[in-house]
């Protein structure tokens, strides 16, 4: 295909791929909020899912999520791994996909990313810095 008919393809994925991933979150999120998944650890933990991304074929969907408070982490991918089958057949009644997709947990980073580059910031290092860059504007 010639490179003027290609399209551009955006961080997340194609506009299909992001759209299927949202609602795939919001049942993923909405089964275990609900207390749909009769298992101990994760009745007793708050989980969020902050995102879900898709493969192009979006036959398999990578469910980010989080505890509350970041704590038990490998507990509760444990339950939800032990969990998968149930829940991909929960989404898949949700979802109106031609496939289920497979599943696959993982524990999202991006809130300790965030705290990391937080940390960065506030050091006299880099405090200096910036309060040098905005004496000189």
């Amino acid at each position: 295909m010639p490179k003027h008919h290609q399209k551009a393809q955006s961080p997340g994925g194609s506009q299909r791929q992001l759209r299927v991933g949202e609602i795939v979150r919001h049942a993923v999120a909405e089964l275990l909020s609900q207390g749909g998944v009769h298992d101990p650890v994760l009745e007793g933990h708050l989980i969020t899912v902050p995102e879900v991304r898709m493969s192009p074929d979006l036959k398999l969907a990578t469910v980010y999520v989080m505890p509350l408070g970041g704590r038990d982490t490998d507990v509760v991918l444990k339950a939800l791994a032990a969990n998968k089958p149930f829940i991909r057949t929960a989404v898949a009644r949700r979802v109106n996909l031609k496939f289920a997709p497979d599943l696959r947990f993982r524990i999202d980073e991006r809130f300790d990313e965030a705290e990391r580059i937080e940390k960065l910031l506030r050091t006299p290092g880099v405090q200096k810095d910036l309060q040098q860059d905005s004496d000189e504007t």
